[in-house]
């Protein structure tokens, strides 16, 4: 279980503090702990203009972003491509992203 250095402070502020001050122990930070992936996010996973497309359409459908939103994401695509958005990430990108 990994929890995030406040939290732990929170719990254990004695340990915490013995832990920084007397070892030189630095706790690790989960800084992941709590991201939520945007439309974006995802996008940038994509190979093909309509793997992105497949995906405005399905984040519309569940109410996740707005029509609006969606209509300017789709445009985007058409006009300028998924590469648009940034590099494709490949495999493992959050853990290197996050250092986890």
């Amino acid at each position: 279980m990994i929890i995030s250095k406040e939290e732990f402070k929170k719990l254990f502020p004695n340990l915490a503090r013995e832990l920084e001050e007397n070892t030189g122990i630095t706790l690790k930070i989960d800084k992941s702990r709590g991201y939520n992936p945007t439309v974006i996010d995802f996008i940038k996973r994509c190979e093909k203009d309509e793997e992105a497309i497949e995906i405005i359409d399905f984040l519309e459908k569940r109410g996740e972003i707005s029509k609006e939103y969606a209509e300017s994401l789709r445009k985007r695509i058409k006009e300028k491509g998924v590469r648009s958005f940034g590099k494709k990430r490949k495999p493992g990108y959050y853990f290197r992203a996050f250092k986890i």
